[in-house]
């Protein structure tokens, strides 16, 4: 049987930690899938995104961005489907980061996702993600948020992959061989 399981776990180190350093979003048009290259042993790492996607890159420092999947599967109807919910805080609101958020509600991007231990996931592959939900505000007090809460949401078969080239040591090396054009923000 296809889903029959292949292998254990072991009890994991403490050597992990939580949090994102930085996304990448993708323009959903400018991911082409039949050109999305996997690892030929393991279908679900990424190795390959094409040659010269086009790539914007959005700094996270905050402790509130976060990147949950959901697992939803039913005997009943014999499904199984991944949700998969970025949230993000963008602090200091411009004209310039509106008119961009503003495009990036309208659209539906793919997301790779930088975490804090240097994975690379990427998210919303086959059917992007789309913001669900967000504030552009100003708080209260001095020390409040000014700047931007955004949640996106996409519906995947499959939990988001694994990117991980076949070479490249730093962050950077390893984007530019998965194939991105990464374009660093204002």
């Amino acid at each position: 049987m296809a889903c029959d399981l292949s292998k254990g776990f072991l009890e994991a180190c403490k050597d992990k930690v939580g949090g994102i350093n930085n996304i990448y979003l993708i323009n959903y048009d400018d991911l082409v899938i039949g050109d999305v290259t996997y690892d030929v042993t393991d279908t679900d790492v990424i190795t390959e995104l094409g040659t010269d996607v086009p790539a914007f890159k959005y700094e996270l420092k905050a402790a509130t961005n976060t990147f949950e999947q959901t697992v939803n599967s039913s005997r009943d109807n014999g499904t199984t489907f991944f949700e998969q919910t970025l949230n993000i805080v963008l602090k200091g609101m411009t004209k310039e980061k509106n008119k961009e958020l503003k495009l990036l509600a309208y659209g539906r991007p793919v997301v790779l996702i930088e975490d804090n231990n240097g994975n690379l996931l990427l998210a919303g592959l086959e059917h992007g993600m789309d913001v669900s939900g967000g504030t552009f505000a100003t708080g209260g007090a001095m020390g409040d948020l000014n700047g931007y809460s955004l949640t996106l949401s996409g519906t995947e078969k499959v939990p988001a992959n694994f990117c991980i080239p076949a070479t490249g040591t730093t962050v950077a090396e390893k984007l530019s061989n998965l194939g991105l054009d990464v374009t660093v923000g204002v």
